[in-house]
């Protein structure tokens, strides 16, 4: 009856994990897609403030304020690694490496879709 149990708490825990990795997706996809247009962005920004003959005629804040898409731009990538975006865009895969921590012990692992790799026992001699 004890194995019978644990093996229906195992596979209601991989259910739970899984269904949560899963619901993290789409959020991670928004994330990701945010970063990319933001990146993207300010990279474009940089180009344009860079290759400016007067970028370097005046001085740095007024560079700046003669390019207001990649300064708003920059001070958004900023902000949002502030708010922690970096962590936002790989939480599954976070939540992955931390079950395999913990199933290690147990000599188990979970691939990034949550679901369970069970390994061999190793023989004791």
């Amino acid at each position: 009856y004890a194995c019978y149990t644990s093996s229906l708490d195992l596979k209601a825990f991989e259910r739970r994990l899984t269904e949560y990795i899963a619901c993290l997706q789409p959020a991670t996809g928004r994330w990701r897609m945010i970063l990319i247009v933001v990146s993207v962005c300010t990279a474009t920004g940089a180009w344009n403030w860079l290759i400016d003959p007067e970028t370097q005629k005046v001085s740095f804040f007024t560079s700046l304020w003669n390019h207001p898409f990649f300064t708003i731009s920059c001070i958004t990538l900023i902000g949002l690694f502030f708010a922690g975006i970096h962590k936002r865009v790989v939480a599954p895969s976070i939540i992955a490496a931390r079950c395999r921590t913990v199933l290690a012990e147990y000599n188990m692992s979970c691939d990034d879709t949550g679901k369970f790799i069970l390994k061999p026992r190793p023989h004791v001699q």
